[in-house]
Formats: C-alpha cells, structure tokens, sequence
C-alpha cells in the first residue's frame, strides 16, 4: 500500500474509531480534553508507523490500547509526584486498568456507556450552542477544526476558540464524566438532539454561503442520531430525531438542481427520493409510537416528514392531517416558526386567503422580524391568491434577509416571474 493509500486509510479509520476511542481514555482521565490529547497522541503514532509497518488487522484497536497507554502513563507521572491518599486509590484503578489492556480485549471493550457519557458531556447545557455543535463535530465527529470551520463558514480560529473554550469549561466546572441521573436526563437528552438537529438543519438549509445544501453534515447528524439510538433505544424523541433526519435526507437528491440551484418540495422529482431512508425514517418513527408516552416534537415532525414521504404526487399530500399535527406541535413546543408553518400547511389545506390570515396575524412577532421565511411564505400566498405585485415585493424582501446566495437567486427569479405576470396581466 502507498503512502497516500495509508493515509487515507488512517483518515477513515479515525473518522470511524474517534469517538470511540475518546470516550474509553475520557473513563481513565474523567477529562475530554486530556483524552482527546491522548487519542490524537495515538493518531500521531499511527501516521508515523503504519506506511512502514501496514495498517494493523484491528486498526481502531491499535489505536484505543495506544491512546489508553499514554494516558496510563500521564495519570503515572502525576502520581509520582503527588502521592495524595485519593491519588494512590486512583494509581490502584490505572494498575488494574494497564493489566487488563491488550489488544483483543481492547476490540471487545464494552464502550456503549462510554459513547454515551462523552455525547452527553459534548452537548452539556453549561456549553454555548456554538461550543455545543463545534465540540460534538471535533470529539464524536471525528472532524478537524479546519472542516468544521468551511462546514459553516467561520474563520477555523473561531472554531479552535470554541473547542479550547468549551474543554476549559468542562474541567473548570467539574463536570463528570458519567450518565446524567434520572430527573436531570430529560433536559440532558433535549440538549443532545437539539445539537444534532442544529448540525443536521445546516446541512439541509445552509443558513449563509454558496451553497444551499452541505450534505456531509447531514451524514455527520444522521450518523451521530443513529448512535444514540443504539446508545439509548428506549427514548422515543431519540427515534423521533432519527427518523425525522432519515425522512428528510431522503430528498436531498431532489432538492437541487443540476447547478446546485435550489428546488422546492412540489416542483421535486419524487422518483429521486431515496426509498431506503424513508423505509428507515419510517421504521423509527413507528419505534417512537410504540415506546408510548405520547409523541414528542421530533416524533411530530417525522410524523409530517412521512406525510410528505407516503404522497406519489403533490396532489397526494395529506395537507389536512399536516396542519393537524403542526396544531399538535403548537401545543407541545409553542413558537413563531411553528405557527408559520401551521399556516402553510392551513393555506394548502383550506386555500390561500386561510393562510394568508394565519401568516398576517404573525407579523407583529419580534423573532420573525428579519426572518426571511415570513415573507417568502406571505409571497407564495399572494402569489397563489393572484396578488403578482405584492406577491413580488415580498419575494424581494425575503431575498434582502437571506445570507444564501443560492436561495437569494430563486427567491429574486420569483419576484422577477411575479412583476412579469403582472405586467402581462396590466397590459392586457
């Protein structure tokens, strides 16, 4: 194998094996930050090695007992020089730990506890949201800061700040490395899949940039959702993220154009949605109900995902039983967005004047003010009502909000379709 053949080698292991790895070395050191050091130490190794010695049979083997070796060593060199009672426990604990490690029991080490204490641990709520999502994509993700930094399109600087910053906060605030306890899980686990569906959204509908779709994030969000499902299988909002993310990233294909422009969902060619996420998005959704309790946000939105999935055509769409559930979601999770589309789902269901006057009775909401959303749906209700210049004048105003070049241009294309129409309209 050549040297670049090596590399890349390296590069998918790690992409793979990370987390992983991570997690086991943050159970010896109870420190993220010192157990990423470590994990990288081993990377490092393997770099070095591997385009002389050939990728080991157990490559993510060879890298946790490497990783876990130099931490052993740290928690021995601090222990020669502070030979503290609590500290002599904690040398016993790495004795124990050094005898037991070797490379076939290191591949069978069950790590599903440990995965799960460093998600939760990445998506702590003592973490900003920036922190949260930049943490989670360098420590389970298994990406550099420099990919993180072109995934949204912010100096790689920030983003080794936000890193460094939040391992900081962890340590100084003690938090341990362990399962959060019962009455504490709920706002926990509300925090995890908050991050994942924020890394997963940036992907679906890139907020800034060139770009209108990054699907790698959402192979990043789908991945880590698909993790926690396995991690923890009894939550039902678990299953509800996931199969909301699978029911979603069906029609990315569709989304976009031969020249990455944008397409929206009624003009999409349903034959390039893609069967097999949505048999999945399905199945996971349907996990969710039977787990009882009553479907949460995630499950709610899935459950109008898969409303769209099921539809062969547009005109197929159950848009009565859409509205229905985005009431549901009102009630459960009340905000501007939601109730936005409420009204979308309402104007297509009872027709456009319906939907107009729930979109209206939104406008005096101060979280939609520079919303770019609000009027682009306001223009395709005027749009539909016949109304082509006000119908235009809020598509431009939408296209003055937005940071996304790609959906500037669509949104400028329907003002300039709308004026035309009325033009026509005025000249005849």
């Amino acid at each position: 194998m050549t040297t670049s053949a090596t590399h890349r080698t390296i590069d998918a292991v790690w992409r793979i094996e990370s987390a992983r790895i991570i997690a086991g070395v943050a159970r010896i050191v109870h420190d993220v930050g010192l157990a990423e050091d470590f994990a990288q130490d081993a990377l490092l190794a393997a770099l070095e090695q591997w385009p002389k010695s050939g990728v080991p049979d157990r490559p993510g083997a060879w890298l946790t007992s490497i990783a876990k070796r130099r931490a052993i060593d740290h928690i021995r060199r601090r222990s020669m020089l502070d030979r503290k009672h609590e500290q002599i426990g904690r040398e016993m604990e790495v004795e124990r730990e050094a005898e037991a490690l070797d490379l076939d029991e290191t591949i069978d080490d069950p790590v599903g506890d440990d995965l799960l204490r460093l998600i939760f641990i990445a998506c702590h709520p003592i973490l900003s949201g920036e922190a949260r999502v930049a943490l989670t994509l360098r420590m389970l993700g298994g990406l550099t800061t420099n990919e993180i930094a072109r995934a949204f399109l912010v100096p790689e600087s920030t983003v080794a700040q936000r890193v460094v910053r939040a391992k900081r906060t962890l340590k100084d605030s003690r938090i341990p490395f362990e399962l959060p306890s019962r009455p504490e899980l709920d706002e926990r686990l509300a925090s995890v899949l908050e991050v994942i569906y924020l890394i997963f959204n940036e992907g679906y509908s890139a907020t800034a940039g060139d770009d209108w779709l990054r699907p790698a994030l959402c192979e990043d969000a789908l991945r880590l959702g698909r993790i926690l499902a396995e991690l923890a299988p009894e939550e039902s909002e678990v299953h509800g993220l996931v199969a909301l993310m699978e029911i979603q990233a069906s029609r990315l294909r569709a989304r976009v154009g031969p020249t990455g422009e944008p397409i929206l969902l009624n003009d999409q060619d349903r034959g390039r949605w893609d069967q097999l996420l949505i048999r999945r998005g399905l199945a996971a959704l349907d996990r969710a109900r039977k787990l009882g309790g009553g479907l949460g946000s995630y499950s709610l939105q899935a459950a109008i995902g898969a409303c769209h999935a099921r539809a062969r055509t547009p005109e197929e769409t159950d848009w009565g039983m859409i509205a229905a559930l985005y009431e549901a979601l009102a009630r459960l999770s009340p905000s501007p967005i939601v109730e936005l589309n409420r009204a979308v789902a309402v104007g297509m269901a009872f027709g456009p004047d319906a939907g107009l006057e729930a979109v209206d009775r939104l406008g005096s909401e101060r979280s939609l003010k520079r919303y770019h959303l609000l009027p682009s749906v306001r223009g395709d209700l005027l749009e539909r009502l016949g109304r082509l210049t006000e119908a235009g004048e809020e598509f431009e105003r939408a296209a003055s909000m937005t940071a996304n070049a790609r959906e500037r241009k669509l949104l400028l294309e329907r003002a300039r379709a709308c004026q035309e129409g009325a033009g026509a309209s005025s000249a005849s």
